[in-house]
């Protein structure tokens, strides 16, 4: 018999919506479906009925969506993660939060709060001359030689926010900047799509949002992490609450080190990768970002739960 690997769990956030979700989990345990309770409570908007029976649009909203995918990815954890005895957790952007509350940094009620007013926050904080753009197909220096040359040429903010995989990254920014960027970006043979969000997240352009959110972030007990958390704006796993929160009240204009998080999870021996959430996109993301890293065929794996069933299938 193998030996078991260690595993690492990892949490979606904002994109990985999906019609439906969480609601099996919720139908079959009370302490889930309370869970949503709170959360509505906490966010003040009817999130089950947005989620369970609502239109794409309502679930793509910024305001709503932070707190439902929070549920979703604490339910699940609820149902498996002290059986799966993690490693190590991370999330990504608004995951991250959902990575805090499975590790006792945060309680939950105070996970829901934080991300019911990061969600209204950030809702808030975009404006029409200001968008992300994936990047696909060029590498880091590529991505940020094109940022740079796309800020000089327009004068306007352009950054690389999230290092995805080595070769997927999102810019954000101006628009400007982000439409003159995707034209370099076709010059260089790579690929430019657009993302459907409010603002410039994880950039300058959202510190006023960052600053309100750091400004309740001050009022919580933060507690030393249970479970190492590799976090998004370090790429590395810290055990003084403190400089954690440091680090939360930096996270939203910082750019979302994945690719880097991914290789400190693998330095602190993971090579089972769990994914909690819908559509397992951090699980297609996995390969890429372990192939460098020397992974051997057949020594690592990666799989994703987003339902009752395949969530009680990982065990």
């Amino acid at each position: 018999m193998s030996e078991p690997r260690a595993c690492a769990v990892l949490f979606p956030g904002q994109g990985s919506q999906e019609k439906g979700m969480g609601r099996d989990l919720a139908e079959r345990e009370p302490e889930c479906m309370d869970l949503w309770k709170r959360a509505e409570k906490a966010c003040g908007l009817a999130l089950r009925e947005i989620y369970w029976d609502g239109e794409e649009a309502d679930m793509a909203r910024t305001d709503a969506l932070q707190p439902a995918m929070t549920v979703v990815n604490l339910n699940l954890f609820l149902r498996v993660g002290p059986r799966l005895a993690p490693a190590g957790v991370a999330g990504h952007s608004l995951g991250e939060f959902s990575a805090l509350a499975a590790a006792g940094v945060l309680s939950r009620d105070d996970t829901l709060a934080l991300t019911s007013l990061r969600g209204k926050l950030m809702s808030q904080a975009g404006g029409p001359d200001q968008g992300m753009t994936a990047v696909l197909k060029l590498d880091l220096a590529q991505v940020e030689s094109i940022a740079r040359a796309a800020a000089e040429a327009t004068g306007t903010l352009c950054i690389a926010a999230n290092r995805n995989t080595p070769a997927q990254f999102v810019l954000s920014g101006h628009k400007a900047a982000l439409e003159d960027a995707a034209a370099r970006v076709k010059e260089a043979k790579g690929r430019a799509v657009p993302l459907a969000v409010a603002g410039a997240f994880h950039s300058p352009l959202v510190q006023e949002a960052a600053d309100e959110l750091a400004k309740a972030m001050a009022k919580l007990d933060w507690n030393a992490p249970r479970i190492p958390v590799v976090l998004n704006v370090t790429a590395q796993a810290e055990p003084d609450p403190a400089k954690v929160k440091d680090a939360m009240t930096r996270q939203m204009v910082s750019p979302v080190r994945w690719i880097e998080t991914m290789a400190s999870l693998w330095g602190m021996g993971a090579r089972r990768f769990v994914e909690l959430g819908p559509k397992g996109v951090l699980t297609r993301m996995c390969a890429p970002n372990v192939a460098p890293l020397g992974a051997a065929e057949g020594e690592w794996s990666a799989e994703s739960a987003s339902t009752l069933e395949a969530a009680d299938n990982l065990l």
